[in-house]
């Protein structure tokens, strides 16, 4: 987990100061205040820099807890679907390793993880679309490429996953894209086909988007019992 109150990070900083000030910041009427005492050096880890560096992403700095925490909280579509919650890329990691297991039934517990963390790196850096990216004219793919490697490695995957794995867990997440489209984003089945392709024949898929206390702890069960070698 990040570190415990008072212990010294890269800059120098104090961090049971910043934890202490949201925690004091969180005693009036502020929301914060119900929040745990984790919660509160999450932020302030945040706060200081704690989290991954943008620029050499570590394994160290990871945990699953937060990559669930983060994805939860992470809306697919900008958040323009429809719904009382937000469709989380948390959700939908879940349904592309569920797609992944029919795509794929002989896979190992190792690639349907690899499948439930396809899109990890958002718990940092957000699920910006496709066309803002190219506006702004970065190399995000570079970056996620990093930051996805440092979480393979910190949960025993391979840092750079076969080729084939890569090819059937993008065919899943065009798949789910394609049902978020119609069913959440306000797509015509013609208009989704024209992007994503037509799912495979038989394939069906109902989208209820759920709410993030639900969807975070759901995430952390399919991870763990993914770590499990039984």
């Amino acid at each position: 987990m990040f570190p415990s109150a008072g212990t010294r990070l890269w800059d120098g900083t104090r961090f049971s100061t910043f934890a202490a000030r949201l925690e004091s910041h969180g005693s009036t009427d502020s929301p914060r205040n119900t929040k745990s005492r984790r919660e509160a050096t999450r932020l302030a880890a945040y706060a200081v820099g704690a989290t991954p560096r943008f620029a050499r992403p570590s394994a160290l700095d990871i945990e699953i807890e937060d990559i669930a925490h983060g994805l939860s909280r992470v809306a697919r579509w900008n958040g323009q679907t429809i719904g009382a919650h937000a469709f989380s890329v948390a959700q939908h990691s879940m349904i592309v390793e569920e797609i992944c297991r029919k795509l794929a039934p002989e896979w190992d517990k190792k690639r349907r993880m690899m499948a439930l963390l396809h899109d990890a790196p958002e718990y940092v850096i957000g699920d910006m679309i496709s066309p803002f990216k190219a506006a702004l004219g970065l190399d995000y793919k570079a970056f996620e490429a990093k930051l996805e490697a440092a979480i393979h490695l910190r949960f025993g995957l391979p840092v750079h996953p076969p080729a084939v794995v890569k090819g059937v867990i993008k065919r899943a997440d065009i798949i789910c894209a394609y049902f978020e489209a119609i069913q959440l984003a306000g797509f015509t089945e013609t208009e989704a086909k024209r992007y994503f392709g037509a799912p495979p024949r038989g394939m069906k898929l109902k989208l209820t988007p759920k709410p993030t206390g639900e969807v975070q702890e759901a995430f952390l069960k399919r991870f763990r019992s993914l770590l499990d070698p039984a």
